[in-house]
């Protein structure tokens, strides 16, 4: 079965990338996840609070239970050992090319305009085949309205662009207001590529010591549902290459993504779980249903449960909130 794909550009052998980890963060498990059939890696993110505060005072923050970007830094809350930190990231980035015959794809996560957004070049210096900026942000602020947000994100994303010639992917975050039309600004502003949707980690309370407590779990297939359907709505809408990430924890799970109108999906949980082989699973589900349903290669199936393509367009529109409280409803 032919499972090649082609995303920011970049020719893939498959659709499954494996998104930003500490398996991707160290050269000897990115290359088991190379071998057991990863068609790309992410580095771990670079954080904009790592590179503008210095490094003693952001650990004392995180010590103390900050917690306002994603990729939960409490899970590993040394972040040198979550990304090499700033100084070793580009050695990393440097070694993983050198000894990856996969594309590897820096990742940089911030929300405000700062001197951070120059690192962008230095990634691409380093040898990056693609950046992936990740956009989280929480609008805490009351006088931050959405129109606010989405300016300064659609300017980030444009300074970003003007660093770099390689391609650009925008993680986005899942509380948008309307993200077919802000995917398309993104696109304008000069992203190659969307990210649907980067995981919100939302903090516990103890009440016991009455502190608020930063919370991390790992993703679980119902994640999928929000995802597949907004990027059956902007396929063939939005002229940028879309990618899944969050919920995707088997072949079937990467298969569902395409035929949405993906271009690749992306795991992690399930390889924190399973542990990098479980790539071998995924493919040869993703292989086997292909086959037994007569396609030709993964590239014929991109596309075909978008909302331009099925026949009842509706099931991604209001209707479909009608039809499912009235099934449940019926129920015996």
């Amino acid at each position: 079965m032919d499972l090649s794909v082609e995303y920011l550009g970049l020719k893939l052998r498959n659709p499954i990338v494996c998104s930003s980890s500490p398996l991707c963060g160290h050269v000897e498990s990115a290359l088991r996840l190379e071998a057991a059939g990863a068609a790309a890696i992410i580095l771990p993110s670079l954080f904009e609070e790592q590179i503008e505060i210095d490094s003693q005072d952001l650990d004392r923050f995180l010590d103390h239970g900050v917690e306002s970007y994603a990729e939960a830094t409490s899970y590993l809350p040394d972040m040198a050992d979550y990304n090499q930190g700033v100084d070793g990231y580009f050695d990393m980035l440097r070694e993983c090319k050198r000894r990856l015959k996969i594309p590897v794809i820096a990742s940089l996560n911030g929300c405000t305009r700062g001197g951070w957004i120059n690192y962008a070049a230095k990634m691409q210096a380093a040898g990056a085949d693609a950046l992936e900026l990740n956009l989280y942000f929480l609008p805490v602020d009351p006088e931050h309205d959405a129109s606010t947000v989405e300016t300064e994100q659609a300017n980030l994303v444009t300074a970003v662009r003007a660093e770099i010639s390689i391609p650009l992917a925008v993680k986005l975050s899942p509380c948008i207001t309307a993200p077919v039309a802000f995917g398309r600004r993104l696109a304008a502003a000069g992203a190659n590529g969307l990210v649907l949707f980067n995981r919100f980690y939302q903090p516990d309370f103890d009440l016991e010591k009455l502190e608020v407590f930063p919370m991390l779990r790992l993703s679980s297939p119902q994640e999928l549902l929000s995802r597949l359907h907004w990027v059956a709505l902007m396929h063939d809408r939005v002229e940028a290459d879309l990618a899944i990430t969050g919920g995707v924890h088997s072949g079937l799970d990467a298969l569902k993504a395409i035929m949405a109108g993906a271009n690749v999906a992306m795991t992690t949980s399930s390889l924190l779980r399973a542990g990098p082989d479980h790539l071998r699973v995924m493919l040869a589900e993703m292989s086997q249903w292909l086959t037994d349903h007569e396609y030709e290669s993964a590239r014929q199936a991109q596309g075909s449960m978008s909302m331009r393509r099925i026949a009842n367009p509706e099931r991604y529109q209001r209707l479909n909130y009608l039809k499912v409280l009235r099934s449940y409803a019926l129920r015996d």
